[in-house]
Parts: C-alpha cells; sequence; structure tokens
C-alpha cells in the first residue's frame, strides 16, 4: 500500500522546526534578560561578577539559538541540510530514500555513497503532523528529482 500522494512544493523550500524554534529563542532571550536584570541589580556584586553574569546569560543564549539552526533547505539542484554544527550540500542525485518512522527524533536522509545523514530541520517534537507532511514533501521531491524511491517506511 503506497502513501497518499504528496503535492510538490514550489521551490526554494526551506523546512524547519518552526514552534521549537520559537520557544527556544525565546526562553533564551528570557532567560538572558533575567539574568543580566538579577546581575545589574544585585548591590553586593562587583564589576567583573556582573559580567560574568552577563557572558553566561549570553552563554546560555547563544547554547539555545545553536539548537534553533537546524534547517532543511531545496532548490532546484538539490538540499542543503544545516544541524547543530554542520551544514552538507548534497545533489539531489545522492539522496535514495528520506525516512521519518514512528519513534525516530528526526529525518533521514539515505545517500548514495551507503551513509545516513540526519537532518534535524524536520524533527516531530512539537508539530508531528507538520513533521510528516515536511518528510512527505521532501521525499517526494527527492523521488521526482532524483534517485528515490518508493520504498519508503509507513511512518510518513
Amino acid at each position: 500500500m503506497s502513501a497518499p500522494r504528496t503535492e510538490l512544493p514550489t521551490l526554494p523550500v526551506t523546512f524547519r522546526p518552526t514552534l521549537t524554534r520559537v520557544v527556544l529563542l525565546s526562553v533564551g532571550l528570557a532567560m538572558f534578560l533575567v539574568i543580566t536584570v538579577v546581575a545589574l541589580t544585585l548591590e553586593r556584586l562587583n564589576p567583573g561578577e556582573r559580567a560574568s553574569f552577563v557572558f553566561i546569560a549570553a552563554l546560555f543564549f547563544g547554547v539555545l539559538a545553536l539548537l534553533s539552526r537546524p534547517r532543511v533547505s531545496a532548490d532546484d539542484t538539490g538540499v542543503t541540510v544545516v544541524n547543530l554544527t554542520r551544514t552538507r550540500r548534497l545533489a539531489w542525485q545522492e539522496i535514495l530514500r528520506v525516512n521519518l518512522r514512528s519513534g525516530d527524533p528526526w529525518v533521514f536522509l539515505d545517500l548514495s555513497d551507503g551513509t545516513s545523514l540526519p537532518a534535524l530541520g524536520i524533527q516531530p517534537g512539537l508539530a508531528k503532523e507538520r513533521a510528516i507532511r515536511d518528510a512527505r514533501a521532501l521525499r517526494a521531491l527527492a523521488e521526482t528529482r532524483g534517485a528515490g524511491s518508493d520504498d519508503t517506511a509507513s511512518g510518513a
């Protein structure tokens, strides 16, 4: 039994966990503001201690901003996968299969070199239905533009 036919998105298209990104950046900004205000209002702190509070707050915000970075961008020539610290550009022909199985934390791309690349830009964490829809759209693009096949899991 094949999955329902997915309409191809207009290229270029970017897939990212928007709700997760909003939560991470909002919490990061709130933490930065609270820690900075506390550092500036505590009278017993010297300037060096205040600076260290603000530095730690900026560090927390930076980590949360890094966690909100993942995305998958597709255009006519291929796909760019941006994960936490690495970015990889793939031609459509390099992507054999797009997988999002039940219980997977994010999409995995099976590549023509025999490896699998996690694509953290499509993750079912806070928005499962959207992740499934995005995974199906990326799968449909890979099948029509590259070496993709119909042999995919039924989870997406």
